[in-house]
Parts: structure tokens; sequence; C-alpha cells
């Protein structure tokens, strides 16, 4: 579907999450900002390039394999969504852009180009902020890398997935490992310090050792960033109805957990800081929280809805109270700061994190266990915990959910 998106960051209330195609974005903003002002808040977009050269046997996400793209057409409607939703919102600061999708490095540098001409037009774009693209090594060669980044971008993100051939070959990408070093050589000399790359684990057949082999190799080529995915079976790909059939054998769970508890080590011992659930930096990072939107799934439609309302979003589902604490606990935990004192204030002036959490005897055994962590700075997970925040959720949500109805009922006015 095409769309947007837009996120008030974890220092703000909410997003649009949209489809991966049209334009979404993320915002951020602290005090006033968090109760809804949108002067006072900053914004991402994320641009969505729906197509790609072939569908992953792994992926189900939104994406098309057209036989033929206009691209002009797709860049006017990117561009006049962008304008669109920048209006709306009322922000006045882009922070950052990010173009996913579908294989934005598809999509020639022209239409970048042109899209961050509109985010500039419509809203103040500092000069130093961050414009990443999401690119797969065979439809990024050095000379395309160049181009980009003539176009404004000024990092990327790599899909490399694997360092195997055949697992490559299993997942249904179009590159080789060769390709994806090679790819990886030339963003670092274009973009030196500012490349991200994603590698997978817990593949059908996939063991251990080979992985962190895989790693290891990575570690000698990559740049300060990476990003460590489990697959996931999605019903309705190639790998789900392979594993269903009894053609490809049902990834472990345990050697996928195995993987990941090693990879971290790894990636630990080499200087990276875990500061979310799945990425790695020598750097910094952040995070956002969202709101759900519904946008118009296939690309024809979506540009004939933007070509007559300006953008392609169908409903739009703000978040509720309760709601919003939720995602702010969720999306916290996944963090290494995970939630401060002041951050939850502003969403939740009443009830205090201590009030939620403190006295509860199944958090206190989270704590003793040294998987919580909950003291003056915040409520955050112990590096042992970051890796079952899943499973810490299933105590602290419904705690929150308790709390939230047994709170008192807030002073009117006046009072």
């Amino acid at each position: 579907m095409f769309p947007v998106r837009i996120v008030y960051g974890l220092d703000g209330v909410a997003s649009v999450d949209g489809p991966r195609n049209g334009v979404c974005g993320t915002e951020a903003g602290s005090g006033s900002a968090a109760r809804g002002h949108p002067s006072a808040r900053s914004y991402t977009p994320c641009p969505q390039w729906p197509y790609c050269e072939k569908r992953c046997s792994y992926c189900n996400f939104n994406k098309y394999i057209p036989r033929g793209v206009e691209e002009a057409a797709m860049r006017s409607c990117l561009v006049t969504e962008a304008q669109t939703l920048l209006r709306l919102s009322g922000v006045r600061r882009v922070e950052s852009v990010f173009f996913g999708g579908g294989t934005p490095s598809l999509a020639s540098p022209h239409t970048v180009a042109a899209v961050l001409e509109a985010v500039a037009q419509a809203a103040h774009l500092p000069a130093d902020s961050e414009v990443t693209l999401e690119a797969n090594p065979t439809s990024a060669p050095g000379s395309r890398l160049a181009a980009f980044g003539a176009a404004g971008i000024n990092r990327l993100s790599i899909g490399i997935q694997s360092l195997d051939d055949t697992e490559l070959h299993l997942l249904g990408r179009t590159h080789s490992a060769s390709d994806a070093l090679q790819t990886l050589a030339e963003a670092r000399r274009l973009f030196p310090g500012r490349v991200s790359v994603d590698l997978m684990l817990g593949l059908p057949a996939q063991q251990v050792g080979p992985w962190l082999l895989q790693l290891q190799e990575l570690l000698h080529h990559c740049d300060d960033h990476m990003s460590l995915y489990q697959l996931s079976l999605e019903r309705g790909t190639a790998l789900f109805t392979g594993v269903q059939q009894g053609v490809l054998p049902a990834p472990a769970p345990e050697l996928a957990a195995e993987m990941y508890q090693e990879g971290r080590a790894v990636l630990r011992e080499a200087g990276f800081r875990q500061y979310e659930v799945s990425n790695f930096a020598r750097n910094g990072a952040g995070s956002h929280t969202r709101e759900a939107r519904i946008q118009t799934l296939e690309p024809d439609n979506w540009m004939k809805e933007v070509m007559l309302f300006g953008h392609g979003t169908r409903k739009r589902m703000p978040l509720d109270e309760l709601e919003q604490l939720e995602e702010v606990l969720a999306m916290g935990l996944r963090t290494d700061v995970g939630i401060t004192h002041q951050h939850w204030q502003q969403f939740e002036p009443q009830l205090t994190l201590w009030d939620i959490f403190g006295a509860n005897e199944e958090v206190k055994a989270l704590l003793e266990q040294d998987l919580l962590l909950l003291d003056h700075r915040s409520l955050r997970c112990s590096w042992e915990g970051l890796a079952v925040v899943d499973c810490l959720l299933l105590t602290l949500l419904p705690r929150l959910q308790e709390a939230w109805q047994q709170r008192p009922p807030s002073p009117g006015p006046g009072g």
C-alpha cells in the first residue's frame, strides 16, 4: 500500500504507520509536544518505494514486481504526499528522512532528490540532517551510490542478510556474498562511518558455528552499525510453504536463540553497543512510537488517491491514553536506555513508574533475577533481559493495565 506514516517519537506522541510504499514519517518532541503541539515537534518522513526486482522467499511486505514503472508519476505522487502530510501535521522541522520499501535503491536518484526538495520547501531540513536509503547490493553499484549521494543521501542501510551463497539462494536474494562485500566496500568509501548492514539468523538448516563465522567475517568489512534479524516464517511466503510441506526443515528456535546470544556477545566484544533488541552500533541511535493509519494498498490505486486528495490515507486511528502508555513501555524497553521517569511523566503525570511497578511481586521477581532494572534513572532491561524483553512484557503490560484501571480520576478544570 502506498502511504505516509507519521510517527511521534518516544519523545512525542504517535506515528502514522503506513504501508510499504508512499510517504510515512516519524515525529519527536517533548513537554507540550508530547501533548500534541506540532510546531514543537520534529518529523522524519519515510518515503516508501514499493517495487522490487523479485519477491524474496521470506518477505510478506506489501511490495510489487512490476513489468514497468511509470517513475515520473510515482515521483510526482511521492512529492505531493510528502508536501500534504507535512502541511497537515503542522510540523516545521524535519530531523531526518528515511527512504524504505520495497527496494528504494531501484528508484532513480532524481526521484530521491525531488522528494528531498519537496520536504525542504515544506519544512526546515537542516543541512546536517540524516538522510538514509535502504539498498540491495545488486541494485546499488558504486556509480549509482555516488549518484544517490549527489541527490542528498548521506547514509545507507544495506540488506546483506547472509555471506553464504547457498543461504542467499534459499532466501531468494539476487546478490551473492561477493556482490554484498563489494557493495559494502563502495558504500563505506562513499559514506564513511554512515553505513549499516543487516544479517539474518535462524534460517532452515542453519548452524551456530558457520553463522558466527559469517558474523566475524562481516565485522572485518562493516562500518559502525549492524542489525541482527531472526527469520520469521510468514504465511504466504515461499519459505513458509516449504517448511509446511516438509521440503525444508523448520528453523530450530533453540539454535536461533543461541545464535542471537552468541552474536550479541561477539558484537559487544567488538565494541558495539546494543541500543535496541536487533540493533548494534559503535555510536548512538534512537527509536519512536506509533499511531495507526490504514493506507491504500495497490500502488496504482494509491497514486489515483494522491492525485485526487493529496495523500493515500484511508483511515487514521489515534492511540488512546492507555494504548500510548503501552506503546511507550513496549518500545522503550526494547532499547538499552529504557523509559526514564521524566519521559514517562510526559505521557502520564499521575501514575509514576514506581507506582505501577515498584511494589508488584512479579516485577520484584524480575528485578531479583537481574532481568529488569528500576532505579532513579529509569525502568530498563538488563543486558540479559533485553534478549527476552517480549517475555518480560507479558508481566509488565498486564500490571500497567491493572494500575491504569485503578488510578484516581484526573482533577477537573480548576480542581
